[in-house]
């Protein structure tokens, strides 16, 4: 069996759910070739897309969020739809050569934008084979319900589904699996070892600081904050691409004075490791990285979302009380304070998250794929 996947270089999350379902495919025995959807339609627009969701969502939230919201309400009808529309018609063709190259018996794609081009070649009459979009936030991201010919939709939770309905969404396209994450992320690993592989204390307070692949928050107001406890924390922050941010956090370090332990990490590739050693996470709230935390049962304070899908996936996740959010009026050190002192939220916490948990997420969709090329299911 071979299976394309297509994504888009935008944020962490599309990357890594594409980098999950195929390793589950690999696992079953199926062939799978991932690509950049625009790397083949257009190198400058693939770096526009990548530069410019980091830009606009960095640096003019406000303007970003009025447009995610006017997406959300609009959908079909606003000018980035048509925007992405025109852009994917002038890249039919070579995806069109590139799936014949390939010969898939299925496509996933990890993005809205992929998956648009893939319902236009479907709509037009130019591609037959079945295709599988995947959610990668706890909401339904804007143009989902404009992709009629992709067969079906993962979405992070059942409990979506009517959200998913109101959007004029058929029930039986959706296949609430979960966001797919990596394996290690289902591999149980004590407090102890982990804490031993990272040269911690095991019985000292540890807090894990994220700030996504881009270290977006503002980790050192965090910091100086979580010293205000009186807690002799442990607090473990990683920075992502940042180096700004690792060298700036790196330098402060002295100022702590002993009362914390400051261990600063960049990219880490051992996500599942430091999650593992930690108490808490105090992170902004991306589809993966929460999902992430969801399967290791690892209770989050949520800060600086991207506006549009974060917010949406904080509402979300609070909504549910799997997770708290940290304001101007409750920081992370009062969020600590009472997370450590509040013995049966602590207790409660990991156990409401086994509801949302995806950790079998990239299983069941990989069973699922295997099972509709096999005919054993009908698309």
């Amino acid at each position: 069996m071979n299976v394309l996947i297509f994504s888009v270089t935008a944020g962490y999350g599309h990357i890594a759910a594409a980098q999950a379902v195929s390793l589950a495919l690999t696992a079953r025995g199926a062939h799978v070739v991932t690509v950049d959807l625009y790397e083949h339609v257009s190198p400058t627009v693939q770096r526009m897309i990548g530069s410019g969701y980091t830009l606009a969502s960095k640096y003019t939230p406000r303007i970003y969020r009025t447009c995610y919201r006017q997406a959300e309400i609009h959908g079909r009808q606003t000018f980035l739809f048509a925007l992405i529309n025109r852009i994917n018609v002038r890249g039919l063709e070579n995806i069109r050569h590139l799936i014949a190259e390939t010969s898939p018996d299925l496509i996933v794609c990890t993005h809205i934008f992929a998956a648009q081009l893939i319902d236009l070649l479907k709509q037009r009459g130019m591609l037959a084979i079945p295709a599988i979009g995947i959610v990668t936030d706890y909401t339904l991201h804007p143009f989902w319900e404009a992709v009629p010919a992709i067969e079906h939709l993962v979405i992070a939770s059942e409990l979506l589904a009517h959200a998913a309905l109101k959007r004029g969404l058929d029930a039986e396209r959706l296949l609430p699996f979960g966001i797919p994450i990596h394996p290690k992320f289902k591999q149980t690993v004590s407090r102890e070892n982990a804490a031993a592989q990272l040269g911690l204390d095991p019985a000292k307070p540890t807090i894990l600081l994220m700030g996504g692949s881009m270290g977006y928050s503002n980790s050192q107001k965090i910091i100086v904050q979580l010293a205000k406890t009186g807690l002799p924390l442990q607090i473990l922050a990683v920075c992502g691409r940042n180096q700004k941010q690792f060298q700036r956090l790196t330098q402060m370090k002295p100022s702590l004075n002993g009362i914390c332990q400051l261990f600063v990490y960049g990219f880490a590739g051992n996500v599942e490791i430091l999650m593992s050693a930690a108490d808490c996470l105090i992170t902004k709230p991306g589809g993966l990285t929460v999902s992430e935390a969801l399967a290791k049962k690892l209770p989050m304070f949520l800060t600086d979302p991207i506006p549009g899908h974060e917010e949406r996936n904080a509402e979300f996740l609070v909504n549910n009380g799997v997770s708290l959010r940290l304001t101007k009026t409750f920081g992370a050190d009062e969020a600590v304070y009472q997370f450590f002192h509040n013995f049966g939220r602590a207790q409660a916490l990991p156990a409401m998250m086994q509801s949302l948990s995806p950790y079998n997420a990239a299983d069941q969709l990989a069973d699922f794929i295997m099972n509709t090329v096999d005919g054993k299911t009908e698309v």
